[in-house]
């Protein structure tokens, strides 16, 4: 006879919205319910609390949080004495946030990442808006065993007039290098195959503690000492932060992917200067032909940002011309929208949403459209692939050109199960959408 899930049992379940930083404060909240008596449960119905760990970034994320805080409450009502924890930005977005969602039971902010078992039975929330663990804190690994996230920094001080980041996340809190040393090697030892460094900005690590001069660069070179077949992949770096130190790192390592995420969000030098992002677009035009003179076959992914107020048609135009110019693998563009709190929110001359809106999907069609063509360069070349799956005999993998859960793939038909998290050498032979298709071969590849 099958016994009955009941609300007292300790057991969680856990909704993680938003970005891979996100996702790190996820493993951080589970680590430490888990190492405080609870257990992780995949079915809403066995569980005695639903927590959903939000990001309040931008309108969409606000809602979809909305949405999912409407299913915990219908959740909760079903059996009494359910509750419902609401973590991340979501609880700094908004002074009366707590009038807005009455069914919530407990909120936790982005500084309680590491005390959420402490808040679950009482405590009152931290006061700090960022946190930034070490080696030895509890975690949950809920990526794919052979990729993790690794967050080396927490808040932000670039203060970019369309962001509130800083707002809800504080200033930047960069770890210590030795404690991201010893939590890759510690990754390494266990599988992984592909550390993705993350952090609001990873190109200012270490500014925060000038006296200990330590920078990115000098924490790259450490990680590339790592024994281990593995890949390192870098996210969000910001083009006015680039050294000449971090390009002669970039171009001369053996283990960070070629690959940089640099969102660049606007061409203009007037758009630049009214976003606040501390380089010209001649920065911009140097850095990027700098990047690609030094790094052997680099990738590189960007996005922009259409309909700020007081984008006139002529520089978006400008824009338009400066995509097709630079050919980048990798671009994504978000429609402008008016964050409260914001230096852009009061600026005048605010663009209709509908006209920021079809400025980005102009500028994503053209883009898309470009993306195929650069595929179909591709077919012929050989590379090494990392397999995130196996599904009906068709490997579902990545290379250089694609972050998990990012970007494309590529798909090698033909082959068995138990390839998951394996090195992989293929020919590309045509492509899917997007997506690449690829035949295995025997030479092996680095």
């Amino acid at each position: 006879m099958k016994t009955k899930k009941t609300c007292s049992e300790r057991n969680f379940f856990l909704v993680s919205l938003g970005c891979p930083k996100n996702l790190v404060d996820s493993e951080i909240i589970s680590g430490d319910l888990l190492s405080s008596g609870w257990s992780l449960t995949t079915d809403p119905e066995a569980a005695s609390l639903y927590i959903i760990n939000t990001c309040a970034f931008i309108p969409a994320a606000r809602q979809e949080a909305a949405s999912e805080i409407a299913a915990a409450v219908a959740w909760k009502n079903a059996v009494p004495g359910r509750r419902i924890m609401v973590a991340g930005c979501l609880s700094r977005y908004d002074e009366n946030i707590r009038e807005k969602f009455p069914g919530v039971d407990l909120w936790a902010g982005p500084g309680d990442a590491g005390n959420a078992a402490a808040v679950v039975g009482g405590a009152k929330p931290a006061a700090a808006r960022s946190f930034c663990h070490d080696e030895n804190t509890p975690m949950l690994q809920l990526t794919l065993p052979h990729v993790a996230y690794l967050k080396i920094a927490d808040g932000c001080g670039n203060c970019c007039a369309y962001c509130i980041i800083p707002r809800l996340r504080g200033p930047l809190h960069s770890r210590p290098e030795a404690s991201v040393l010893r939590e890759a090697a510690g990754l390494v030892s266990n599988g992984v195959r592909e550390i993705v460094l993350v952090a609001q900005d990873i190109t200012v690590f270490g500014a925060d503690r000038p006296e200990s001069g330590e920078n990115l660069a000098k924490l790259l070179s450490g990680l590339e000492r790592i024994d281990g077949d593995f890949r390192i992949r870098l996210l969000y770096t910001h083009p006015a932060h680039y050294t000449d130190e971090l390009i002669e790192v970039l171009g001369s390592s053996r283990k960070i992917y070629p690959y940089l995420d640099i969102p660049l969000q606007h061409i203009s030098d007037r758009i630049l200067t009214a976003m606040n992002r501390h380089i010209t677009s001649g920065g911009i035009r140097t850095l990027l032909k700098k990047l690609r003179e030094r790094i052997p076959g680099l990738v590189l992914r960007t996005t922009f940002i259409t309909g700020l107020p007081g984008e006139t048609e002529a520089e978006f135009e400008e824009l338009e011309r400066f995509v097709r110019e630079q050919k980048f693998q990798r671009m994504g563009v978000f429609p402008y929208a008016a964050e409260p709190g914001s230096k852009a929110a009061a600026m005048p001359g605010q663009i209709p949403a509908a006209v920021a809106e079809a400025r980005a999907e102009k500028l994503m069609k053209s883009q898309t459209a470009r993306m195929k063509r650069m595929a179909d360069a591709l077919i012929g070349q050989e590379m090494r692939v990392l397999v995130d799956d196996v599904r009906d005999g068709v490997a579902v993998a990545r290379g250089v050109w694609d972050a998990p859960d990012i970007d494309n793939a590529v798909l090698v038909p033909g082959v068995g199960n138990g390839l998951a998290g394996s090195w992989l050498p293929v020919r590309i032979t045509g492509r899917r959408g997007c997506d690449l298709v690829a035949e295995k071969i025997r030479r092996k590849l680095k």
